[in-house]
């Protein structure tokens, strides 16, 4: 596709958005849902950076990803828990 037809149907959908209103529940779990990934990546890679020195890796992907980011902090430390015990 054209990035031209992509970027025009994106803001499409945006301003059919903003006129209709995100009173759709549906709508709001998957935000919810796709913040909540974006904020389990970034502590994953955050860990990463951190724990590299101590030589920790956990590697981002889907799975890890969700589980960090539906658990918090708490999910990083499992993992990183898993890492250690586990695969270790």
């Amino acid at each position: 596709m054209n990035s031209t037809i992509v970027i025009s149907i994106m803001v499409a959908v945006i301003v059919l958005l903003l006129f209709v209103g995100s009173s759709f529940k549906p709508m709001r779990f998957l935000v919810s849902g796709v913040v909540k990934l974006g904020i389990g990546i970034l502590f994953l890679f955050f860990f990463n950076v951190i724990g590299g020195s101590f030589g920790l890796h956990i590697p981002i992907n889907l799975f890890t990803a969700v589980i960090s980011g539906f658990l918090g902090l708490f999910g990083v430390a499992s993992l990183a828990a898993i890492h250690m015990i586990i695969l270790s």
